[in-house]
């Protein structure tokens, strides 16, 4: 046997169950676990439960709930890293990992958190509704085991990404939220005024047929321009979109969710289209800059005011005549650039933590699958 050669082993061959009852009923808060394998507190109304049968969670101890899996094709497990106790339901079963048995603590929690872990559980639930997998089943589940080495080269990959993913969401989440604030603020600084003065409708079409189906794009609701889905016959009634025009959906029940406002600001340099039922716009570029007006186009309050101020009719409308009357405060221009920079910073950090976790994701089962195969 090579020394990187990858063993089968079953989860039975290093798994200890431990079983710790609240039987002097301490008040301590009760936690479960949801399909991300984070530990959260129950969202279940424990008044008058008698939680002396609940197991009692430390620092260091896994836990798994065979129930749902089926459904959610997710397994809830996962490691409680709290400092303090806490309890667990007990349909739970908490268990520690004999690391004496040749595996690393921190590999298996790698490998509990891969989607391809899941959809293994999955394929071991039993038939019922909720698609239960029972302990003895889990047990017999088998992981590779490759040597100590490789195990902890994939923690290290995992483990890197998965901290540059948390400090990065650290550095986002203040500078989203001061962003936020500022801009709320801006509003008790500077006169409010209606954008009728600082936007004009673009209604340029494609006419010649410049623009095939390749440029045919959407607006969503998380505020991004999108392939569009569904493409219509005549393109060359479609609108003409340019660099840092912005589009919004007038049709407001169009949009998936009837609270959220489907408009993003367009940044590519080769212009595209999209059909009659956007409207476009763009800016006085000497009095508002796009990217501040979007900072205000995107919040959840304006969202509220558009489905608010839209139209009574089958198809609830916002139309640009209605954009025209928006009323925002309008700072001068290096001000407003300041915000842009603060805001734009912040998106940065937040997108290096989205794909720090999708990588978490993808390289550490390709790593595995190397390691599984190289021999």
């Amino acid at each position: 046997m090579t020394q990187n050669k990858v063993q089968w082993v079953r989860l039975s061959d290093f798994i200890v169950v431990c079983d710790e009852r609240n039987n002097d009923s301490h008040k301590l808060p009760v936690y479960g676990i949801n399909k991300e394998n984070e530990f959260m507190p129950t969202v279940a109304n424990m008044t008058n439960v008698d939680t002396s049968k609940y197991k009692v969670l430390k620092k260091g101890l896994f836990a798994f709930n065979g129930m749902h899996v089926g459904r959610d094709v997710a397994i809830p497990i996962g490691k409680y890293d709290f400092n303090f106790n806490a309890l667990i339901s007990p349909a739970y079963t908490t268990f520690t990992i004999d690391s004496s048995k040749g595996i690393l603590e921190e590999y298996f929690e790698v490998i509990i958190r891969l989607d391809e872990f899941d959809r293994l559980a999955w394929f071991y639930c039993d038939a019922s509704v909720r698609g239960g997998i029972e302990w003895k089943r889990f047990l017999d589940i088998q992981i590779p085991l490759p040597s100590i080495e490789r195990q902890q080269e994939i923690v290290d990959t995992w483990q890197g990404l998965r901290k540059m993913k948390e400090e990065n969401e650290a550095i986002a989440a203040p500078l989203l939220q001061l962003c936020q604030s500022y801009i709320q603020d801006l509003k008790h600084k500077y006169p409010l005024v209606e954008l009728k003065e600082y936007i004009e409708e673009c209604t340029e079409k494609n006419t010649q047929n410049l623009y095939d189906e390749n440029s045919a794009r959407g607006v969503n609701t998380n505020k991004e321009i999108q392939q569009c889905k569904r493409i219509g016959d005549k393109l060359n009634s479609y609108k003409i979109v340019h660099k840092n025009n912005i589009v919004f959906n007038a049709n407001i029940k169009l949009t998936q969710d009837s609270e959220k406002f489907a408009v993003a600001l367009y940044e590519e340099d080769n212009p595209c289209i999209v059909t009659g039922f956007y409207i476009v716009m763009k800016c006085n570029n000497k009095y508002i800059l796009p990217k501040f007006l979007m900072l205000w186009l995107i919040r959840d309050e304006f969202a509220r005011f558009v489905k608010f101020n839209s139209c009574s009719s089958v198809r609830d409308r916002f139309v640009f005549s209605d954009m025209q009357e928006v009323k925002i405060p309008l700072p001068p221009i290096e001000i407003q650039q300041a915000v842009v920079d603060l805001y734009r910073c912040a998106n940065e950090a937040k997108k290096i933590a989205e794909e720090a976790d999708r990588l978490s994701r993808d390289i550490c089962p390709a790593l595995l699958q190397h390691v599984i195969h190289e021999n």
